[in-house]
């Protein structure tokens, strides 16, 4: 019997899954700096993001090269929120940077952010609403591969265009800084405390495991093989632009949520959110870690979020070119990511398993023969 490699064994997967949540909750909980609670809160919004471009990438076979669409929508509709939560209704309903842009009125789509449930839901359901919307238009035409790439990469740069050029309603270049922390249900979530840190592993958790039986399912199967082979799928009656749009909503629901943290997080937001730039890193980080694989796309995160903040000022701009000949590295001998490594080593493994024993008729026939 031929030997099975223990990477592709669900129980495997699924025990790993959770020692590794596992063991970073216990090592986190040992955390008593608020600074360094706080940066590693950032290091999960990163593991979501490469979470979802690993989900829509690795495995819909969607490279989405402008996740940074659904991020930054949900971060500022996330800092509008708390903008709103410091304005007296009566006495300052504007924000002090429309009266310093000549607005002398609320613009009316700030109206709904006046009310806190109100403005957490739209942070979800507009990027949502889009990746829904912008999708289904693009995967009915039958828009895919490098051309679906390249028109989320023009559709994220017409955005960050846009939020800049409004400045009155946005602040433009120099984005949205609420004075306070976003206050639910009359507790203030101050960005440094462990109850936001405990709230952004938690999102994360739950969401790698949901995204993790999603791929288990019979939906993740025919995702896994429109990506493999659009056509044969589409002739076996199902309905590929259903599932790319889906497989791609969902992906954009979750950057989406990693935007709301991240806003939380930071207290502020700008276009940067919307960079070019930062989207493409959020596919180095799937890349290098494995894009195939949500945990492996984490780890990726982790660790290049990691290597940036502790090596990037020592190196400075060489840092940028140090990473992207490790990424080129990476792609040309290790198509997976890290990932993929693991792939290779575990098959190395003996499989435990000894070949059925050959019957005394069976070897002396092959004796004899």
């Amino acid at each position: 019997m031929p030997a099975r490699n223990l990477y592709h064994d669900k129980r495997a997967q699924w025990a790993l899954y959770l020692a590794f949540f596992g063991v970073l909750a216990l090592v986190m909980s040992t955390v008593e700096d608020a600074f360094l609670l706080n940066q590693l809160a950032i290091y999960g919004v990163y593991g979501l993001l490469a979470m979802s471009i690993s989900l829509c990438w690795g495995i819909g076979g969607i490279l989405n090269l402008g996740q940074g669409v659904s991020f930054g929508l949900a971060a500022y509709c996330t800092a509008m929120t708390m903008q709103m939560q410091s304005q007296d209704p009566e006495m300052s309903p504007v924000p002090p940077f429309m009266l310093n842009n000549g607005l002398e009125l609320l613009p009316w789509f700030w109206e709904p952010f006046w009310s806190t449930g109100g403005g957490l839901f739209l942070a979800l359901a507009i990027p949502t609403a889009f990746c829904l919307l912008f999708g289904g238009l693009m995967f009915q035409a039958r828009v895919s591969g490098p051309f679906f790439a390249i028109i989320s990469l023009a559709m994220l740069s017409a955005i960050y265009t846009l939020v800049i050029d409004v400045q009155p309603y946005t602040n433009g270049v120099n984005g949205i800084s609420p004075p306070m922390p976003l206050e639910v249900f009359g507790t203030m979530l101050d960005p440094y405390s462990p109850t936001v840190f405990w709230l952004v592993f938690v999102l994360l958790a739950v969401l790698t495991l949901l995204a993790k039986l999603l791929i288990q399912s019979k939906f993740g199967q025919v995702v896994k093989a429109l990506k493999n082979d659009p056509e044969r799928v589409r002739f076996l009656g199902y309905s590929v632009a259903l599932y790319e749009t889906l497989i791609y909503t969902i992906s954009g629901f979750i950057a989406a949520v990693a935007g709301c943290c991240f806003a939380l997080l930071m207290q502020y937001v700008s276009p940067a959110q919307f960079d070019v730039a930062f989207s493409i890193t959020m596919v180095i980080w799937a890349g290098i870690g494995g894009r195939l694989s949500l945990l492996g796309a984490i780890i990726g995160a982790f660790l290049i979020q990691g290597g940036q903040s502790y090596l990037g000022d020592s190196f400075l701009n060489t840092w940028v070119l140090i990473l992207g000949f490790f990424f080129i590295l990476v792609v040309r001998f290790l198509p997976s990511g890290l990932a993929g490594l693991l792939e290779m080593l575990l098959a190395r493994l003996p499989s435990g398993r000894s070949k059925p024993r050959e019957s005394t008729k069976s070897r002396s026939l092959k004796v004899g023969g």
